[in-house]
């Protein structure tokens, strides 16, 4: 009786510890990919808040104009593989937008994208730094695949960041990340 009651807790401790694990790491994350294609942000045009009587007639409808780039750099890995681009954008209204262009890299719990002061090392040496210094959250990562774009905050500053990450809140370690080239 005694031995079936202890090897009964054993099952329960056995149980909790394995449902724990998973939460915790979300091992089927790295099987599971997540595309997300996002078109390029297009600046709006001040057409639609003119009187119609003002408006330009379909066929001279001006073409949305690209947003300006204020930053760019290649993604290298960190811990896991990671490939693609970023750019910073700016929009005609000032605001500005952080777009990640064909990334790849693994899914896995947690997964955010950073802006940060430190300087992006190559290796295991770049895994831990970008939590030392400053750093302004752009969101959780949208996918692991595709092309992403992330509203920065009102009166977020540029030049006061010199590279994105992605970055792993669960375990504090950087996926992947590219140095800020600033356009000038």
């Amino acid at each position: 009786m005694k031995r079936k009651r202890v090897l009964t807790i054993v099952a329960i401790g056995l149980v909790v510890v394995v449902a724990a694990g998973l939460y915790w790491f979300q091992p089927w994350k790295l099987w599971v990919n997540e595309t997300v294609q996002e078109a390029l942000p297009v600046a709006q045009t001040s057409e639609s808040a003119a009187p119609a009587s003002e408006k330009p007639a379909a066929s001279e409808k001006p073409a949305p104009k690209e947003p300006a780039v204020v930053a760019t750099g290649e993604l290298i890995s960190h811990e896991h593989a990671t490939s693609g681009s970023v750019r910073i954008l700016r929009a005609a209204d000032g605001s500005l937008v952080l777009r990640l262009e064909n990334l790849d890299t693994s899914n896995g719990p947690d997964l955010r994208v950073w802006l940060t002061d430190a300087p992006v090392l190559p290796g295991k040496d770049g895994w831990f730094v970008f939590d030392d210094g400053e750093h302004v959250s752009a969101g959780k990562l949208k996918g692991n695949k595709g092309n992403q774009n992330y509203t920065l905050p009102a009166g977020f500053d540029p030049a006061k960041y010199s590279s994105v990450t992605i970055w792993c809140d669960r375990f504090d370690v950087s996926f992947g990340a590219a140095a800020l080239t600033k356009n000038v």
